[in-house]
Parts: C-alpha cells; structure tokens; sequence
C-alpha cells in the first residue's frame, strides 16, 4: 500500500512544470473587506467557511463585488462556493475592466452556475488570461437561500498562453491588410508569426494529453484499493465482529454455514482480508442479516440446537440486546456507507470526464497535424508525443513551415478566397485547442471539490459509531486515509495547478 503514493488520486509525471505563482488571494478573514467594494447584501461572516474563521456570505438576490485594486497578469480565477440548501442556486457573472467602479467598461469573461443538489463547498477553476493590469468584479445573483463565498484566488497567466492571445491580432491584421493592399512582404512576415503560434499549441495538447493519462491512472489506483471504503466494512469492527461470534454461539452448523455466506462478500475474518463495499453489497446484506438474528435468537431456535445449558441461557438473556446492538451498529454504518459511495459515484463520473477529455483531445491532435498537412500516421502522433524535445521541435518546425507556405502559395497565386477560408480554418483550430484549457479547468475543479469533500467525510466529528471500540478502528482507518490524501493532493497541486 505504500508504494500507492496517494489514496485518492495518486500523480504521475514525468518533469511537469512547477506551481504556478499566485497573483491575488482572498479567504474574506476580515469583516470589514479591505480587498472588495460591494453593492448588496453580502458580509463575512463565521460559519462554516472552507477555511479559516469567515466566509464571505451573500444573502438571496443580487450583489456585486469588485476588487479595490487592479491584478496584474491575471491567469486562472478559483473560487469555492457552497449553497445553503438543496435548493440554493447561483449564477456568478466574472467580469474584467481596465477601470474601477460600476460605469466602467466591464468584459464578461466567464459564468459561474449552480443549479441545485450537494451543500459542500464546490471549487471553480476559470481561465481570465490577460496579461495587462485588470480590475476583477463578480456579479452574484442568488435564489432560494444564502451561497457562501470562501478563497478566492488569481494565479498568473502562463507565459505560453499570453503569447497564444496574440494570435487574433495577428488573424485580424492579415484579413485587414488583404482587403486593404496585397504587400506580400508584410503578410509573409504575419504568416511566419501565424504558422509559429500554430505549431505551438501542439505542445499545449501534448501537455494536456499526459495530465489526462496521469490522472486517468491516479483515478484507476484509487479505485482499486481505497482505505476510504474500507472503513465502511462491517467486519472491520470490534461490536460487529462480536455480534458475529454471539450468533454462531446460538446457531447450529447449517445456519452457520448460511452466516458464513452472508458474510463472505465483506472479506475473511481470519486472513484480515478487508473487501471494498457497495451500497449494493450491503443493501442485500443488512435486513436478511437481521432478520437471521431475530430467528437466532429466538427461542423455538435455540431450544432444539443442540446446544449446551449455558448456551440457552445465554441466548435468552442477551438476545435482545444482541439484536438492538446489531441494529444500532448497522445503522452507524449506513451513514458512513453513505458518504463512501457517494464519494465513490463523484470519483467515478471525473474518470468518464477524464476518459472523454483523452478521446477528443487525441482527435483534435490529429485535426491538428492534418490542417498543416502531415501526414496521418501513427508515426506523426507519436513525433508530437515523444518524450525527445528534439523530436518535437523538429516536428513543430514542419508544422510550422507548413502553416505559412500553404498561406504564401494561396497570396502568391491571388487566390484569396481560398487564403481566407485557410486562415480562417487555422485560427478555428487554435480557439479549439484553447478550449479544451477551459474543460481541463473543470476536471481540475471537480479534483479539487472531490478532495474537499474526501477529507471533510474523514474529520473525526464524523465519526458516526457511538460504542469506543468502533469509534477508535474508524479514527484509526481515519488517519491512514488523511495521510494518503495530503500526499496526493500536494502531488495533485505539484502537478497540475
């Protein structure tokens, strides 16, 4: 198990590239905001913030919240939010200016939306990328009860991605110059600058495609062997396990080998051997296995089992509260069952998130190079893919190359319309690529709420077994899965944000 880095989503990478640096952060720890100007009902206040002692809370309707000073750089925004009930709902409109104050000149650059459904705090991760100094504003509409809103953070645009913004100046300059000269030495220049940042983006995609594998196999470790579900394992504690022993005391060697098969899904008692279990497993488990009990228990059983005069007596004077026990402890551990499977179902639907991020991007990868006309080969993937910077280097130089002679032979021909509907294609291809930033943005806020909410379900006033014995294997399994996910998350943050 030690060599399984992380319980939850275990990273691997080769080399990636570091943490990317923080520009702006804000956990509203302040009742008197020092960051923000607001208009509506919002203040911080305590609670349950996801960190620290406040959040910042926003009552039903409508409110806007605008930072004091400008950010520099402004790449990725991540902010937490938690609805107040079931029914909560909530649309954040992220906007940017290069001015302060209400009649500035606001660009919409991104919309936050909650429908309804979990209470927990939820992270969204969405890209700003503007290099210049900007004002950051966030109009907040809520319906059907409170959101609270906690850490708010602005890391810096990557260096790649400011220099892919130019690309739609460079797009508009060469459509512009087409309709008003036909300078073939400037557009040869633009088409050269136009072919680059083309063959750039497929080290983006490159990129892109190792995070999803990664992830996708951190996932698939996770799955394989969770401690987290172990802890909802009825045979991992002590009042079960003494519960068992108590009914095989009072059952004859039929109904014992039938206890036998009722217990045989959840793992060997004797090996130690722990199975993860489903909400199905114990869904068929729990009420036959009661219903066994009661029958053990009672005294037209017992009296013909052949067993000793101790036996009996102990039968007819703990039955009941052997039964009582049984049903307290099954019920303790419905709810942790609970909070496993449901950790389990949102683990689940990230993997399909993931799998199908793979499935597109390898298709816009092969899209990719066969806009630049290269060939459609494995070969040619496996250029772009390789592990050898050389390699790819030499790869992006043909794209590259490519790009632009396409777009001088289409000048130097005078065929213009075909020469726009060619840089208009390419242009297309690189807003396609940018997408898929945004979507790994959502994979990467669904890791992040999951971690939020994995290590919220092992804090130990969670704890939901009430006998001292359980209470401790719970806090014991507890603190292992605690230590796996600090590993994986500071391995997760390493790698990917």
């Amino acid at each position: 198990m030690r060599n399984v880095v992380a319980l939850v989503l275990a990273v691997w990478l080769p080399a990636v590239a570091a943490q990317t640096a923080v520009v702006f952060s804000d956990g509203f720890e302040s009742s008197n905001e020092t960051q923000w100007q607001h208009l509506g009902d919002c203040r911080s206040l305590p609670g349950t913030p996801r960190s620290g002692e406040l959040a910042l809370h926003c009552q039903p309707g409508n409110a806007v919240l605008f930072s004091k000073n400008a950010i520099n750089e402004m790449g990725v925004l991540e902010l937490w939010l938690r609805p107040e009930t079931v029914n909560t709902s909530y649309r954040i409109h992220v906007l940017i200016s290069e001015l302060p104050g209400l009649n500035a000149l606001w660009q919409p650059v991104a919309l936050i939306e909650h429908t309804a459904g979990d209470t927990s705090f939820k992270a969204h991760r969405v890209s700003i990328d503007e290099p210049a100094s900007r004002y950051l504003r966030f109009d907040i509409e809520v319906n059907h009860g409170a959101v609270a809103l906690d850490d708010v953070m602005v890391e810096r645009i990557l260096l790649a991605t400011a220099l892919q913004k130019n690309e739609q100046r460079i797009v508009s300059g060469i459509l512009d110059k087409l309709r008003d000269d036909q300078n073939i030495a400037l557009q040869a220049e633009s088409f050269r600058t136009l072919g680059e940042n083309y063959a750039a983006q497929l080290d983006l995609q490159r990129q892109y495609l190792e995070y999803a594998n990664a992830l996708h196999s951190g996932i698939a470790l996770a799955l394989a062997g969770s401690e987290r579900n172990r802890m909802s394992n009825p045979m991992a504690y002590a009042s079960f396990r003494s519960i068992v022993t108590d009914a095989r005391r009072v059952t004859t060697p039929l109904q014992q080998a039938r206890l036998n098969s009722m217990l045989k899904p959840f793992g060997d008692l004797v090996t130690a051997s722990l199975n993860v279990v489903s909400g199905g497993t114990y869904s068929a488990f729990a009420e036959p296995f009661k219903s066994f009990l009661a029958s053990s228990f009672d005294k037209s059983n017992y009296k013909d089992a052949g067993l000793s005069r101790a036996d009996r007596k102990f039968a007819e004077q703990n039955g009941l509260k052997i039964y009582q026990d049984a049903e307290r402890f099954l019920s303790e551990l419905e709810k942790e069952l609970t909070q496993a499977v449901a950790l389990d179902n949102e683990l689940l639907a990230i993997q399909k998130t993931v799998d199908r991020f793979r499935r597109d991007l390898d298709k816009q990868l092969r899209d990719t190079l066969h806009h630049a006309s290269m060939a459609r080969s494995q070969e040619t993937v496996s250029r772009a893919l390789s592990k050898d910077e050389l390699i790819r280097q030499k790869l992006m130089s043909e794209v590259a190359g490519n790009i632009t002679l396409k777009a001088n032979s289409y000048l130097s021909e005078g065929n213009n319309t075909e020469l726009i509907r060619f840089v208009l294609k390419t242009s297309e291809q690189l807003e396609q690529t940018q997408s898929y930033k945004d979507q790994f943005n959502q994979i990467t806020s669904a890791v992040l709420t999951y971690y939020d909410r994995f290590e919220r379900s092992v804090h130990s006033s969670q704890n939901p077994f009430t006998e001292q014995a359980d209470k401790q294997i719970w806090d014991s399994h507890a603190a292992k899965a605690r230590s796996y996910l600090q590993q994986s998350k500071e391995s997760f943050n390493r790698a990917y944000l």
